[in-house]
């Protein structure tokens, strides 16, 4: 009789238990997908789930102090920096933070890449001047980052690579992998620069380290400088280095580029060349007043690294080589300045109330009824790297540019120039060629992986080639402070020193 019971009563519980864990199962277990290592592309890329992409994350965290100049990288050449005086910083500050997104993807017609190169900044301590209201002028900061709270998003590079070609913004094919940056932080002119522009882009890869590219790039805005139309030139434009009116008409065509690099395990050599069209508005106000045609200019450039050498492990030297004509932001690349007012103490000359070295850059030059004149330069930078052992590193590097205009722009701009600011040495003593050069040292040091204190210090010079002794007579300068007077035109040279922390991840 307990037996009995004993098994009704157990089956019933094992049909009842059963029952229930049956209805709470669910119908299909859902899959656990997990991140793998992707092998194909280097370390650090990883499969997006569920896809066949891969995709890698990076990225830096930045602050940098620079003494001695108005902006981050860049040196006291004008405005408030180059006055010299009270208003001019001793000091700026930013912080940086930039996030890096590669994804990778293989396909019948090869790897499809799409590439994203964002940035967070905040600039301190910038300020712009002075007003030209009452006594001591109403003092401004910077605007853009130095509000509380506010920051400034940049985009530096984001394009598709598809079947050889590259579409969106990217370095241009014309710079060397290195750019202005052959061994330093500070910018350098005499060779391609480093910011991005808008491209379409053939490569073609011939095997052993050697590649081809073609490309359309946009030439607004960090391809070209100046159009003066002389005929707009004024008393305060000149006082900055302006030599005219800024004439760019729409544009027209985009800047053709051709490159052959090869690349082994003993350095680099590349040759790049590009083509360059001038396009200007009008000579007056309005469309009867006419206009001078467009001129295609161009620009050619060499570029060397050989690495490894014997001095030690890592070591390399850069060097390139540049030459524009009616191009000239592919020598002075576009985070250097295109007009240049650099003020010093008293001179040689009686009555002279200071010195000043007064430069301007165009890509071209006319007045009304004239075509285009375009401007000649010609460049060079280099830099020795040296790694003192895994941790210190230091490179010495120096840079020379040079601007020259022909005889009818510089009658254009003497006439303007003589006319309206009263060179003292008129005609005979008005050249407005000037060499731009900087020397420098840039050493660091990585206590850990991925971790670096680094300082550069340059020495950048203004050779201007007006007349010796010349006077210049200018109107006042309220945003710097200058006053009206007579100035003696003279060279100038700057001191810079940027400090930088960087975290890469």
């Amino acid at each position: 009789m307990n037996l009995t019971t004993s098994f009704f009563l157990g089956s019933a519980a094992v049909l009842v238990g059963g029952g229930a864990q049956a209805a709470d199962l669910p119908l299909k277990a859902k899959v656990i997908e997990y991140v793998k290592v992707c092998s194909l592309y280097g370390a650090g890329f990883y499969y997006i789930p569920g896809t066949d992409t891969c995709a890698r994350l990076g990225g830096y965290l930045r602050t940098d102090l620079q003494l001695g100049s108005n902006s981050d990288g860049g040196f006291a050449t004008g405005g408030v920096a180059g006055a010299h005086n009270r208003l001019s910083n001793y000091y700026l500050s930013r912080s940086r933070g930039a996030l890096t997104m590669d994804t990778r993807t293989a396909t019948e017609y090869g790897m499809v890449r799409a590439y994203f190169y964002g940035v967070y900044t905040w600039t301190d301590g910038g300020y712009g001047g002075a007003g030209a209201g009452a006594a001591g002028g109403a003092t401004a900061y910077d605007s853009g980052s130095n509000v509380p709270g506010a920051g400034v998003l940049g985009v530096f590079d984001a394009f598709i690579q598809f079947a050889g070609f590259t579409f969106g913004k990217a370095q241009s094919q014309f710079s060397a992998p290195w750019a202005e940056y052959p061994g330093n932080m500070m910018e350098l002119p005499g060779g391609g620069g480093w910011e991005r522009v808008n491209q379409l882009t053939y490569t073609s890869d011939f095997g052993q380290g050697m590649t081809a590219a073609f490309s359309v790039q946009d030439q607004v805005q960090n391809y070209t400088t100046n159009v003066w139309n002389v005929n707009g030139a004024t008393t305060a434009g000149l006082a900055t280095g302006a030599y005219g009116a800024n004439d760019i008409g729409g544009s027209r065509a985009p800047d053709l580029v051709a490159m052959v690099r090869v690349d082994q395990a003993w350095g680099l050599v590349q040759a790049s060349l590009a083509a360059h069209n001038n396009h200007a508005g009008y000579y007056g106000a309005s469309e009867v007043t006419g206009h001078p045609g467009d001129k295609w200019g161009g620009a050619g450039q060499l570029a060397l690294s050989i690495k490894n050498i014997p001095t030690g492990a890592g070591d390399s030297i850069n060097l390139q080589g540049v030459y524009t004509y009616g191009a000239s932001r592919y020598n002075f690349q576009s985070y250097l300045p295109s007009a240049f007012a650099m003020y010093g103490g008293g001179g040689g000359v009686p009555g002279a109330y200071q010195t000043i070295g007064l430069a301007g850059l165009s890509d071209s030059v006319f007045v009304a009824g004239a075509g285009q004149e375009l401007t000649t330069t010609y460049g060079l930078n280099g830099a020795f790297n040296h790694n003192w052992d895994p941790h210190w590193f230091t490179s010495i590097y120096g840079a020379y540019a040079a601007v020259r205009y022909n005889g009818t722009a510089k009658s254009y701009i003497c006439g303007a120039f003589v006319g309206t600011l009263a060179l003292s040495s008129g005609l005979a003593g008005c050249n407005p060629d000037f060499n731009y050069a900087t020397v420098g040292i840039y050493s660091g040091w990585t206590p850990v992986k991925n971790l670096t204190f680094s300082a550069d210090l340059s020495y950048t010079m203004l050779d201007q080639k007006y007349a010796s002794g010349s006077t210049v007579t200018l109107p006042l300068q309220a945003s710097i402070a200058k006053p009206a007077g007579t100035y003696e035109l003279k060279d100038q040279g700057t001191l810079t020193l940027l400090l930088r922390a960087q975290r890469n991840f």
